[in-house]
């Protein structure tokens, strides 16, 4: 043990960015969700973006099924695993906690939004929020959080690499889903806010876990240790 504080998941300069951009997020998924709520047709943006995407020719489409693939439990599994084994060699296990919490509660508020707004794609599909999306871009989120405590980056540089990592990581996997037809856009941007607003949270909680559970063992060895330092006193 280095006697040192574990670095938290949620720096402090990034938890009032962070937490404003969490409940924009929030925002925007209720408001989709209101909005294409038993809804089985593309709405205008959806169609006009739909239709440049569609029909993805070689290699392209290849690309799109790997990505599609990382969602799906064959693929995600092995990345997930992937990703907890490199938090650990790093010596960082709250970020190994939330790679599982955060990818396990935003992907588990995808499906559940999925039962509750009942938009559907081909022939009945649930498909708002995209769940796809979602996963991939809590992953990113995670990595660039560990990146910023690690690099100790302040409130702009270390905002502006979360919110980059999340939308190269949303964009790669909602283009993949809307150019297989997987899903609509506005199901994309559902997934990506979702894990915008998921991930924050679940780091928050789990830095307050982590911390109490830190002062409770500090305060039980310091108990005995200033017993001890009275007995030689004496």
């Amino acid at each position: 043990m280095t006697g040192r504080p574990a670095r938290a998941m949620l720096p402090p300069p990034l938890r009032v960015w962070l937490g404003v951009i969490a409940a924009l997020a929030a925002l925007v998924v209720v408001v989709l969700g209101v909005l294409y709520a038993d809804d089985s047709e593309p709405g205008r943006v959806d169609a006009r973006i739909g239709a440049a995407l569609d029909g993805v020719g070689q290699p392209w489409r290849h690309v799109a099924l790997a990505l599609d693939f990382l969602g799906e439990p064959g693929g995600s599994v092995p990345l997930v695993v992937a990703v907890v084994a490199g938090c650990l060699l790093l010596r960082s296990p709250r970020a190994a906690v939330l790679v599982v919490a955060g990818a396990g509660l935003a992907v588990a508020t995808a499906t559940l939004l999925k039962s509750l707004v009942g938009r559907t794609i081909h022939e009945g599909n649930l498909s708002y929020p995209s769940g796809h999306t979602a996963f991939l871009t809590t992953l990113a989120l995670v990595v660039a959080l560990l990146a910023t405590g690690r690099l100790g980056l302040g409130r702009t540089a270390g905002t502006s690499l979360v919110l980059a990592a999340a939308l190269v990581a949303g964009a790669a996997m909602g283009w993949a889903q809307v150019a297989l037809g997987a899903h609509y856009p506005t199901d994309v941007l559902g997934g990506w806010c979702t894990a915008l607003a998921v991930v924050p949270a679940t780091a928050w909680v789990v830095d307050r876990t982590a911390d109490r559970k830190a002062d409770r063992t500090a305060d039980r060895t310091a108990g005995p240790k200033a017993d001890a330092g009275r007995r030689e006193c004496r």
